[in-house]
């Protein structure tokens, strides 16, 4: 992760750090499907439709959640770092820019923006079993408030509304493993060894966990070494918003940051499940879990995890790539 940047650097110099730092957010498959490019004293987000999965991603809901997530870090690196920045999303309307950012003055750092800022080294997506313990109830709160900031909700499931999550995944994996696209734009992303984008062996696990919602079949056969717990301690919330468009998506990927850091500085292990958004009869599966109140975003398992040990690193993209100055 870029270092702080001096507190008399230029603009455009902090901007670039912020980019970097945007870098590290999740993205589905771990595409990094974002471009940024400093213009100036503005810092612009652009969609990277070359790193969209067309196949599984057809609409770019899941792109543009990645986007959205991948803005958070850029405004929490500034925050965290002492500087103000003006948001706005979408300028153009639907389109490609995302979002444009511009550094408006010093602001004071707070502890809890140095304290998210510092998780972003940490956070990773953790698909083993977690340890047998509840998640605290006010834990599982600060990450509702997190979301709820960022302009989300998250839902946290009671027990037949994790049922239809589970049923909803399922139905999922069945169309994509029905659908030869899917499968080999999932090859071409997961498994094996990977040097820049998309998912090693290395945090794949070597066999299925047991949990309540199955995991993602990932190709190849993966290498993490996991335990025999079930996820019977875990919880379940499903990150929503009152619409589904390009906006919404946007907030949503920010909202998902947000609670994701929360969750590591809480000292809790997030896995993301979007398969079942994915598809339409997913999504409404899932809106009926809603009362048909909201728009589903993606599905998170939250957990204590059952050891300290983290895993490796996915593996990002050279900044020439993912950064560019006007």
């Amino acid at each position: 992760m870029a270092a702080n940047p001096k507190p008399d650097a230029p603009v455009p110099d902090i901007l670039a750090h912020a980019a970097e730092v945007a870098s590290s957010a999740p993205s589905i498959h771990n595409s990094q499907p974002w471009r940024w490019e400093i213009a100036g004293d503005r810092l612009e987000l652009y969609a990277e439709r070359s790193r969209q999965l067309t196949a599984t991603d057809p609409e770019g809901r899941m792109l543009t959640i990645s986007c959205g997530a991948s803005l958070h870090h850029a405004r929490l690196a500034l925050a965290g770092w002492g500087w103000q920045a003006r948001v706005d999303r979408l300028p153009d309307g639907d389109g490609d820019r995302l979002a444009v950012l511009q550094v408006e003055g010093a602001i004071p750092i707070t502890a809890e923006a140095e304290q998210l800022l510092r998780t972003i080294a940490h956070r990773h997506t953790d698909r083993r079993p977690v340890a047998n313990r509840p998640v605290p109830a006010d834990a599982l709160q600060a990450l509702a408030a997190a979301a709820y900031a960022e302009g989300a909700r998250l839902e946290l499931l009671r027990t037949e509304q994790i049922d239809d999550l589970a049923s909803a995944t399922a139905h999922a994996a069945e169309i994509d493993a029905a659908d030869p696209a899917i499968q080999t734009e999932l090859s071409e992303w997961a498994g094996g060894e990977r040097e820049e984008v998309g998912i090693p062996d290395e945090v794949i696990p070597s066999r299925p966990p047991q949990t309540n919602v199955a995991s993602r079949e990932f190709a190849g056969s993966g290498s993490l070494q996991i335990g025999d717990d079930h996820d019977k301690a875990a919880s379940y919330g499903l990150l929503f918003g009152d619409q589904d468009d390009q906006l919404s998506w946007l907030r949503g990927g920010e909202a998902l940051s947000a609670l994701w850091l929360t969750a590591v500085r809480l000292g809790l292990g997030i896995m993301p499940i979007s398969e079942p958004v994915e598809v339409p009869a997913g999504r409404q599966i899932l809106r009926r879990t809603l009362a048909y109140l909201g728009w589903p975003y993606l599905a998170v398992r939250v957990g204590v995890p059952a050891d300290d040990v983290e895993q490796p690193a996915t593996p990002r993209l050279p900044t020439t790539e993912t950064i560019h100055k006007q």
